[in-house]
């Protein structure tokens, strides 16, 4: 009721102020003002009819072309300069009093101006006063995000490829749907649970689906949340986060990337008191304060557990630490047909297939790859996803998107034409690499071409033979160079980048030199602070790091020299490899194997999926035929 009789004092002096300015302009607007001199003028013409004189202001009548109009005008303070004349020229003159009526109405209109300014004043400070007040009493509370009942829940059958550890927070769930359960046994429910695993694997969905099978309040904060520039305030809000818990339990509390604020103390960098290390402190408190049975578990999740403080890491605190790797070959197929349940597939899509081929996928990049199925299958116009559309996305996922509007000269697509199949054949030739999917001079990304290779099935240990085939097949295309064409390209620059690095660490780290043996050389210090390796400590002589360098040119020196026989002994297959690269830009790995068998392959029917661009700019084919070779290179047939 109080509120109603607000709103009304405000609505009764809102329409008075509106109703006496209205007025007020209307009475203003309706006569003409005049100057002084226009004035006295028309007095000495006889067209003054009436003068009423009030306060300095005189109104009247005045006849302009036969027409009667209202007046104002402004007088002078001495009336007998114009009086005399006005009452000499027969107008009728009168001065006005002020009426009790006049000051009512004008005291009114300045009384509720000043009443409006001064209670929009107020209303203004009162609300910016309780607004600073609240959020400073809100300031150093917790910014945790309760997950209500209307949102979609998430149980385990939604985090497919990882069976493991699903398995171990079974127990988790089990002891939030039963806890007497365990307390007649003594048994005690870990306080903590650490998701470990790299980025995209699922931990945050995990902890989401053990939430949504104990049916139980899920409150979830990013560990950055709790540091603010203000002292004290990322410990007071770990206390109210654990305080809300308790009102709330049996919940679960989830903090993601926990290492934002879980980092080791006394790292070297901010001392000792700064607002990180004393919000990890009152953390290291609330864990270890927690009842046993007290229903409030506590599940973090991180991608860097080596930087994380050991006082975190005790048995009472975070009792359980379970690894949530990339999925393997069975994983992905099941995340595979959880990603595709609600999308139309073509008849052709075969999930098995598409999980062979995408081995190191976490299940976020297999729900982009998804996406990007279903993207590009609505840019070509179909009405569900084919299998060519999945095979696109998977090369867009590892490469990025075509480039085709970069146009590349005659001599240069040779080249990298050369290049690239020299890495395929290699990988066809080898008899420990990886088999070859995808040749293509097509580019992607920051690449002007790629040769794709997918092992069949997942490896978790590579062998040395192994690895001496990989390093020949990252120099393939540096040997064909110079096979063909007598010279080396800036084309080879990653994958000498990428041979250094691997021989490298076959000499220091596995053990794989002949003349150090199974030994291991130089350790990484790592700063817990900043979270990267920033220093190399050279356990070793100098003497011992000249036999280092020696041993790793000698195993890239071998690699080539067994990569340009293998060209040089496969040559013809090279060419016609090439020859059919340039005129298709992509060939699958069937062709190429076909091709080196001496095999013609079939006419390869037109791709109605996507419109077909004609660039200006690309040389005619027959100018291309006729272009002279490069030095050394073999003229290609018409």
């Amino acid at each position: 009721m109080a509120r109603f009789f607000r709103a009304l004092i405000w609505i009764s002096l809102i329409v008075l102020a509106v109703v006496l300015i209205q007025q007020s302009v209307t009475q203003r607007q309706s006569r003409k003002p005049i100057g002084i001199g226009e004035f006295m003028r028309a007095v000495d013409k006889g067209e003054i009819k009436s003068l009423t004189i009030y306060k300095s202001v005189g109104e009247g009548e005045r006849v302009v072309g036969g027409k009667t109009v209202q007046y104002r005008v402004t007088l002078p303070s001495d009336e007998s300069i114009y009086l005399d004349k006005v009452i000499a020229s027969g107008a009728t003159v009168n001065l006005k009093q002020p009426s009790i009526s006049d000051v009512w109405v004008s005291g009114l209109f300045y009384l509720a101006l000043t009443v409006l300014l001064v209670v929009a004043f107020w209303v203004f400070v009162m609300r910016q006063t309780q607004s600073s007040g609240s959020q400073a009493m809100s300031f150093g509370r917790s910014r945790a995000r309760r997950s209500s009942e209307t949102d979609k829940k998430v149980t385990f059958d939604d985090f497919a490829g990882g069976d493991e550890a699903k398995a171990e927070l079974q127990e988790v769930v089990e002891f939030l749907r039963n806890p007497r359960k365990f307390q007649a046994l003594g048994a005690r429910i870990p306080k903590g649970v650490l998701l470990v695993g790299p980025p995209g694997s699922g931990k945050t969905l995990l902890a989401r689906a053990v939430a949504g099978e104990a049916g139980v309040p899920f409150f979830h904060m990013s560990g950055s949340e709790f540091v603010e520039m203000f002292v004290g305030v990322g410990a007071s809000r770990v206390r109210d986060l654990f305080e809300q818990a308790k009102a709330n339990r049996p919940c679960i509390v989830f903090i993601d990337e926990i290492d934002a604020v879980g980092r080791q103390r006394f790292a070297g960098l901010g001392g000792g008191h700064d607002e990180r290390e004393q919000t990890l402190n009152q953390l290291l408190v609330e864990m270890d304060g927690f009842d046993p049975n007290s229903g409030v578990i506590l599940i973090a999740a991180t991608n860097r557990p080596d930087v994380l403080d050991p006082a975190l890491l005790r048995p009472g605190r975070f009792d359980r630490r379970i690894q949530v790797d990339n999925p393997d070959l069975r994983g992905r197929e099941a995340i595979l047909k959880v990603h595709t349940k609600d999308k139309p597939l073509d008849d052709d899509v075969d999930l098995s297939v598409l999980a062979r081929r995408t081995p190191g996928f976490s299940g976020a990049d297999l729900a982009n790859m998804v996406n990007e199925a279903a993207l590009l299958a609505a840019r070509r116009n179909r009405k569900k996803i084919a299998m060519a559309d999945c095979e696109d996305s998977i090369e867009r996922v590892l490469a990025g998107p075509e480039r085709k509007s970069r146009i590349m000269s005659s001599r240069e697509r040779r080249i990298l034409a050369h290049h690239e199949v020299g890495h395929a054949v290699l990988a066809e030739l080898l008899p420990n690499a990886d088999p070859l999917h995808k040749v293509s001079i097509i580019q992607r990304g920051m690449a002007l071409g790629y040769t794709l290779q997918l092992p069949t099935e997942d490896r978790y240990i590579m062998t040395r033979s192994e690895l001496l085939d990989q390093i020949t097949v990252f120099l393939g295309g540096r040997v064909a160079e110079e096979i063909f064409f007598q010279e080396s390209t800036t084309g080879a620059t990653d994958d000498l980048k990428k041979t250094t690095e691997l021989a490298r660490r076959m000499v220091t780290d596995f053990g794989m030199s002949e003349a150090l043996g199974p030994v291991s050389l130089g350790r990484k210090y790592e700063q817990p602070f900043l979270g990267r390796d920033i220093m190399e400590d050279r356990n070793y002589s100098e003497q011992v790091a000249s036999t280092i360098d020696r041993e790793v040119s000698t195993i890239i020196e071998d690699c080539y020299q067994r990569a340009k026989q293998l060209l040089t002994d496969h040559a013809d297959e090279l060419r016609a490899v090439v020859a059919a690269l340039l005129e298709r830009e992509t060939l699958s790995g069937d062709e190429v194997r076909a091709i080196m068998r001496g095999e013609t392959l079939p006419a390869r029917p037109p791709d109605r999926s996507e419109p077909v661009e004609h660039d200006e700019e690309t040389e005619p084919a027959q100018e291309r035929e006729t272009e002279p070779p490069l030095p050394g290179e073999q003229p290609q047939p018409a």
